[in-house]
């Protein structure tokens, strides 16, 4: 790598709207986040799964085929 042309890379704190923060290293000294793995819902496990259908399926539902 050439010597001076690259930012530096430096300790980070990472702060979410839910209000966790963490640290990491980063070129940034901070970054907010709108969401993070302890409020997204696939990591806290309150992700709600439904079946909608696609067309075939609702075409059926709707004129009582099968």
């Amino acid at each position: 790598m050439k010597e001076g042309i690259h930012p530096k890379y430096q300790e980070c704190k990472v702060t979410c709207a839910c209000g966790n923060t963490f640290t990491t290293e980063s070129t940034e000294k901070e970054i907010r986040l709108d969401v993070c793995s302890a409020c997204h819902p696939f990591f806290t496990g309150q992700q709600k799964f439904t079946h909608r259908g696609g067309r075939v399926e609702k075409f059926k539902n709707k004129y009582n085929l099968d």
